[in-house]
């Protein structure tokens, strides 16, 4: 890597690893510098700008838009003006040097037009605070004197980048400018003066708003709107937390997140939230992520929880009205068509803040932003007043068609996205392999085992907790399974497909199977199950969005078997958990159906418990050959890995299915003995 792009990315991750000095995804830096075109053989100068769509924080050179710079400036004698500035953005793909690297951003211009080697462009608390205050011009002037300037609030684009262009050739000893409503951008000779200079603008503004500030800028706290305690909050945050998804799915489906940082907390308590709240966020980025304004709560933590769900209900309503005409106010002929009408993110007094998206990342982070619109608030209302870019200046940026056309580019949803799935017995084996399933198909997932160790494990290799998350869970225990239920609420914010595959087994004939034995099996299967299910079933019936429950019993719930009284006999019960399930569920649109494997022996932890010592000796064969003669007695002598139940699994909650509900698949390579009948 050239020294030149080395130091520009380790200059990006470094600004990009603090949330207060940029948001996620928001952002960009540059730097420019020659090289040899490999046509001509000639120097040419080039910027290399992070593209659209691109973090900081995690960005690499593939992450890069480079760019010939003379054609760059070149386009400043045919830019149409302001009206048709969006044009600029198709015409920088005619300035691109050579193959790949990331697509152009809107803030390509700002970088390529200010004459300085290294620009960048940053949304810090501090410096977004002094920008959307409603004297942003004079505390720009009294913090900075002349070494940052003021420049109006103007929509990201080919226009801003002239503007900052003219803003710094006419102030040589400026470092940077306060873009107002919107963030900071500074410049330098070099990439380590550059980040010197965007740090130096970040750290003054902060040093102002803490030292000229005042305390309490949120008003006082408002008397029974403290923070509930600890386990009482987080216990209210998970009956709310079905709730508040399936209404902020009514549109479409969403996975949800929930936030209860001292940061929030304080505000949500404070006199002057719900009017602050109402203006909503102002860095564009805020508000693409957190929509134009939240929806809040406006109960006391300790008020009744039905209260609590009615009002919220009534609230939703009001908000989806308050939308529409908002669309409405703003939208013309050539608007795109209004996106959904729910709120991104909900306020709770004493609990927290949920926010909502098409995925676990893209919830967490609208949650993230928010607390940095708190923060921004927090800044401005300390020293001025808050005072955001207006209502149709946010329109434009929410309905632009650039934004249409960014969404447009994203791939394809999987057809699990947006579903969460809860896994028993995920640690190993069968567990294991839907757990991966679940997850490349798109669901977050939560990996529930008695072993701790082996569900930290699976979750990790699923991709971390913006996919899966690990909880500990006994399911014989009925208020572990309550808490692991919880945990999945508060981790993805709420639960669409359960998978009761938690299982052991113990191969005795009737004469020695002693009463342990058969507690301990129908304990873990028959009653666990019955445990996950109905505390499943109480987050699906609150939800409203319907769900899948599966059972993952076995072919021994039919066929009868030798030395297996106690294993078959809960397989069974398991079996007719479903179709008693199926019956009573139906009318929340909750489908519960079952999978009857043959015996998985590679990669079973049941198998490699003793489990297939014991069957092999039953049937008078090596215990390695067992998986084997487990195939030979089938009609397809084939045996069956724990991926062809997980298979099934994905077949039955895929959304190919959706009108099938008490059904038994077999998965046991075809065993006569156990045909449904």
């Amino acid at each position: 890597m050239h020294p030149e792009v080395q130091a520009l990315i380790a200059r990006s991750n470094r600004l990009g690893a603090d949330t207060t000095t940029t948001n996620y995804a928001g952002g960009n830096t540059s730097a420019k510098g020659e090289a040899i075109d490999p046509v001509t053989g000639a120097p040419v100068e080039l910027l290399r700008v992070k593209g659209s769509g691109g973090d900081l924080g995690t960005l690499t050179e593939a992450g890069l838009a480079v760019l010939r710079l003379d054609r760059l400036r070149a386009l400043v004698e045919v830019y149409p003006g302001v009206e048709r500035e969006d044009e600029m953005v198709a015409a920088f793909d005619y300035c691109l040097h050579g193959r790949g690297g990331a697509a152009p951003s809107i803030d390509t211009a700002m970088h390529g037009l200010v004459d300085a080697a290294h620009v960048d462009h940053l949304h810090p608390d501090a410096g977004i605070a002094i920008a959307a205050a409603a004297d942003g011009p004079e505390l720009t002037k009294e913090i900075f004197g002349d070494r940052v300037l003021w420049v109006p609030w103007r929509r990201p684009g080919f226009q801003l980048g002239l503007d900052i262009a003219a803003v710094a050739r006419a102030n040589p000893q400026a470092i940077g400018v306060i873009l107002g409503g919107h963030g900071i951008t500074a410049w330098g000779a070099s990439s380590e003066e550059c980040e010197r200079n965007s740090l130096e603008i970040i750290r003054t503004a902060q040093a102002y708003l803490d030292d000229r500030g005042r305390a309490e800028p949120f008003g006082p706290v408002i008397h029974g709107y403290e923070p509930l305690p600890t386990d009482e909050r987080r216990a209210r945050a998970a009956a709310l937390a079905p709730v508040l998804r399936g209404l902020a799915s009514t549109d479409r489906p969403q996975v949800g997140h929930f936030t209860d940082s001292d940061v929030v907390l304080d505000f949500v308590a404070r006199e002057r939230h719900p009017a602050l709240a109402a203006l909503g966020t102002s860095c564009p980025d805020h508000f693409l992520r957190t929509k134009v304004r939240p929806m809040v709560l406006d109960l006391a933590p300790t008020a009744p929880l039905e209260d609590a769900i009615v009002r919220l209900t009534e609230l939703h309503t009001a908000y989806r009205d308050d939308y529409r005409a908002y669309y409405e106010r703003h939208a013309t002929g050539d608007s795109p068509p209004m996106r959904g009408a729910d709120p991104a993110v909900v306020l709770v007094p004493g609990v927290g803040m949920f926010s909502f998206g098409a995925n676990k990342q893209t919830a967490r982070v609208a949650g993230e932003f928010y607390v940095n619109a708190i923060n921004v608030m927090r800044g401005a209302e300390s020293v001025s007043r808050y005072a955001p870019i207006d209502e149709a200046e946010k329109f434009r940026i929410e309905y632009w068609a650039l934004e249409e056309a960014k969404l447009a580019r994203m791939p394809k949803p999987k057809p699990l996205a947006t579903r969460i799935a809860l896994v028993t017995g995920a640690g190993s084996g069968i567990g294991r392999a839907i757990a991966h399933r679940l997850a490349a198909e798109g669901a977050c997932v939560v990996v529930t085992d008695r072993d701790t160790a082996a569900a930290d494990t699976v979750a990790g290799e699923l991709g971390g907790p913006d996919v899966a998350v690990a909880v500990p869970v006994d399911v014989t225990d009925a208020e572990a399974v309550a808490a692991a239920v919880r945990a999945a609420v508060l981790a993805f914010g709420g639960l669409d497909l359960v998978v009761n595959n938690a299982g052991l087994s113990l191969s005795k004939s009737l004469l020695e199977t002693t009463e342990a034995d058969w507690d301990v099996q129908h304990d873990v299967m028959a009653k666990g199950s019955f445990l996950v299910s109905r505390e499943a079933a109480r987050v699906l019936i609150d939800q409203g969005m319907g769900g899948d429950i599966v059972y993952i019993s076995s072919k021994n719930s039919l066929f009868a078997g030798p030395n297996n009284v106690a294993y078959g006999a809960a397989k069974a019960d398991q079996a007719h958990q479903v179709r008693l399930l199926a019956a009573e569920l139906g009318g929340y649109g909750i489908r519960v159906n079952g999978i009857n494997p043959d015996g998985v022996v590679r990669g079973s932890g049941i198998f490699a418990g003793g489990w297939g010592a014991r069957r092999a000796a039953v049937y008078g064969v090596p215990e390695e050959k067992l998986g084997e003669f487990y195939a030979q007695r089938t009609l397809l002598k084939r045996e069956v890995l724990p991926e062809h139940v997980a298979n099934a699994v994905f077949t039955l909650t895929g959304g190919e299915l959706s009108h099938t509900t008490g059904l038994h698949i077999p998965v046991d390579a075809g065993v006569a003995a156990a045909f449904l009948r």
